[in-house]
């Protein structure tokens, strides 16, 4: 029993001490607590500017990539919708309201949606962000159109819901990260504006 108090004495003293280690402050001989000289924080403004950058471009670019492949199943929608009309059934359900053609011209309108906001994405002026506004028109009104005519079903198909919101939602979803990289490209404009601001004291 004295045996196993002397080893939990001893224990506990051993881990009061690795307490204590870690509670030591950093002294001047320590390489992290030294200041970043000038040059030092140029470059490291300058690899997070290029790291900014290089996610921008990745993220745009996938969302770019979900637009086309959207854009290609609506091609692939008219496509069915003009050589065996009424042969998908997200289309069948609208066979006593719609006339062919307009199925296909509301899917064209979609596929310009998606147009735009890929130009949108993929335009490095500062009033990209208009293209994301111009694809919301025909989005809003693609989905005034849908609804109208879900909504004139006998009964409300939920598994066409994306017909009237998808467009506009590519859209909103392409502006709000648009905004995100906008708010980080702001950010790292402030540290260098902090770097800057620092040297001129």
């Amino acid at each position: 029993m004295e045996k196993l108090a002397r080893r939990w004495r001893r224990t506990r003293r051993d881990d009061e001490d690795e307490d204590d280690d870690k509670l030591v402050l950093p002294t001047f001989e320590d390489i992290d607590s030294r200041p970043i000289d000038t040059q030092e924080q140029e470059e490291y403004v300058r690899s997070l500017e290029e790291a900014h950058a290089q996610q921008s471009r990745q993220w745009k670019r996938v969302f770019a990539v979900l637009l086309v492949c959207y854009g290609a199943f609506l091609f692939y929608s008219i496509f069915q919708q003009f050589m065996s009309p009424w042969e998908l059934r997200y289309h069948a359900y609208f066979m006593e309201d719609l006339n062919s053609w307009m199925v296909i011209s509301a899917e064209w309108i979609a596929i310009m949606a998606c147009c735009l906001s890929i130009v949108g994405l993929l335009d490095k002026k500062n009033d990209h962000r208009r293209w994301f506004l111009y694809s919301c028109l025909p989005g809003s009104a693609l989905t005034i159109f849908w609804l109208y005519y879900l909504l004139r079903l006998p009964k409300f198909r939920w598994d066409v819901i994306w017909l009237p919101f998808a467009p506009l939602c590519g859209a909103g979803i392409c502006l709000y990260v648009d905004h995100l990289l906008e708010e980080s490209s702001e950010e790292v404009k402030k540290l260098r504006n902090y770097m800057y601001a620092y040297k001129a004291r």
